[in-house]
């Protein structure tokens, strides 16, 4: 749990009791690669926190699977429209590297809101943080060429390429896997 409490402090310090009330409605858990972590259709009760591995976020439009986002070490990842609706989520998230992952039981921690404050106000700015990172990313899309976007995921993910397949960086960009290529080899 320290990786989890040390990317807390970016957003607030917990007391000794808001950390210990959080370990006990966690657990560590280890992933293979290639392992859905939550398949589509489930309805998300987990807010996750990567130790070590990465995972994407996708989903299938006309058959064809899309990545919506990755996450890496020191991050959260969960399918927050499933998680706030109770509705099943169309989105599926996958492990691309083996992980050890912190795994919040999400009703518990909500239930933990009234009597930490804190924790309230940390998930709070965590979602808040999250909610900002998506404006910018549908901004890249709306507002940036595909060579641009490139640029921005190896600034923000410099060893991306070395870790996670080009079809789903491809995807993620918006391109085919040729006009990455093309890009690549620009640069």
């Amino acid at each position: 749990m320290i990786p989890f409490f040390q990317f807390s402090k970016r957003y607030i310090s917990l007391s000794k009791e808001a950390e210990n009330a959080i370990t006990e409605i966690s657990k560590i858990i280890l992933i293979k690669k290639h392992t859905e972590l939550q398949p589509i259709g489930h309805t998300c009760k987990t807010i996750y926190f990567i130790n070590k591995g990465i995972a994407r976020i996708y989903y299938f439009k006309d058959g064809t699977d899309i990545t919506e986002s990755f996450s890496f070490e020191n991050n959260i990842i969960a399918r927050v429209e499933s998680l706030f609706t109770g509705q099943p989520s169309r989105k599926a998230i996958q492990i691309l590297e083996d992980a050890e992952i912190v795994a919040i039981n999400s009703t518990l921690l909500f239930k933990l809101y009234d009597k930490f404050p804190e924790i309230e106000r940390l998930f709070r700015l965590i979602v808040e943080s999250a909610y900002v990172d998506t404006i910018n990313r549908i901004e890249g899309i709306q507002f940036h060429s595909a060579e641009e976007r490139y640029k921005a995921l190896i600034n923000e993910a410099p060893d991306v390429l070395k870790r996670v397949p080009l079809k789903y960086i491809a995807s993620y960009l918006g391109i085919t896997q040729v006009s990455l290529s093309r890009i690549r080899g620009i640069r």
